[in-house]
């Protein structure tokens, strides 16, 4: 069984990292579950990442703003990247200067919630596969978002001051999406990681490829930060980074023996054994990994064909719920 590996008290709410940066933390850390961060200094602030939907993100900068004077107004926010959980609730803090990637503000551009709720309302006809999508989304609620994107862009690193205190957002996508972005706080001695880390959960390679990911691992490992604020998962230090980069190592080296014996991606999904992992949550998206390092073996560039891979995940899910 796979070790603890947050070494914080896992509640729901705002985390005080002391010296004026802030975590919110969502448990389970499942799918959608994200977490999200905020630094301050003086009456200056950036905010890290909204939430899945409107009233997840609204109850969190309400408490943001009861518990740290310096959130009464979000000046700015980054997105480290541009999937719906980390984003979604951006229209909240529309007045603030918004900051991603250059190619997370691209893909974010195709990250469409109504989508996500027309899915919604069609699940409960969609057999297995809509059971597993409500699983998974269930608890969100996608009606009225309105898409608000990035006003401003950067390319591989940019610095900001928050107040006296300095601000790294370093780019390290194309890994779990095309536009991955941490925000380190060396005066904090905190890194906020956005998906490049999931602890005591499986991550989800949609992008690639996995060296980029390991060594976005690495990175975080160089700033020697004391606290690590990962995407989705209890608050951690370089225990939890090494073990994601070891995991990540270790589905890279099991798939490629697999893809050289000739094996398909969903044999290989099937054949990978995850028992070190056992304790770690949503295991099914071995299926997307895979895949997505075959594409990558290959050099297949085409993007993922996400229907298909939730409907293998789907078929992983239910195995297991049998088992």
């Amino acid at each position: 069984m796979a070790k603890q590996l947050g070494i914080r008290p896992y509640q729901r709410g705002l985390a005080d990292l002391g010296g004026g940066s802030w975590a919110w933390l969502q448990p389970d850390g499942g799918w959608g579950w994200s977490n999200a961060g905020l630094i301050t200094d003086g009456d200056a602030n950036l905010l890290v990442d909204t939430l899945f939907d409107l009233d997840l993100t609204g109850e969190m900068l309400d408490a943001m703003r009861a518990s740290v004077p310096a959130a009464k107004r979000i000046e700015r926010l980054v997105n480290t990247h541009a999937n719906g959980d980390h984003c979604n609730g951006n229209e909240l803090v529309r007045d603030a200067e918004i900051i991603a990637s250059t190619a997370c503000a691209e893909e974010m551009a195709h990250e469409d919630p109504k989508g996500m709720a027309a899915m919604k309302r069609q699940a409960k006809d969609m057999g297995d596969l809509g059971e597993f999508f409500l699983h998974c989304f269930g608890a969100f609620d996608f009606d009225g978002i309105t898409q608000t994107p990035p006003t401003r862009t950067f390319d591989g690193h940019l610095e900001i001051a928050v107040g006296d205190k300095s601000v790294d957002l370093i780019q390290v996508g194309p890994a779990h999406t095309r536009g991955d972005t941490l925000v380190h706080v060396p005066k904090d001695s905190v890194v906020f990681t956005g998906d490049i880390l999931f602890i005591e959960g499986h991550p989800i390679m949609w992008a690639g490829p996995v060296g980029n990911w390991i060594a976005a691992c690495e990175r975080i490992l160089a700033l020697n930060p004391e606290l690590v604020v990962p995407g989705h998962g209890p608050i951690t230090d370089a225990t939890g980074v090494r073990a994601v980069r070891d995991y990540l190592s270790y589905i890279r080296d099991e798939a490629r023996a697999r893809f050289d014996a000739g094996l398909t991606a969903t044999e290989a999904a099937r054949d990978i054994n995850l028992d070190d992992y056992d304790s770690w949550g949503d295991a099914e998206r071995i299926a997307v990994n895979v895949a997505t390092l075959y594409r990558e073996f290959s050099g297949d560039e085409t993007a993922p064909n996400v229907p298909e891979l939730f409907g293998l995940m789907t078929q992983l899910w239910k195995e297991r719920r049998r088992a």
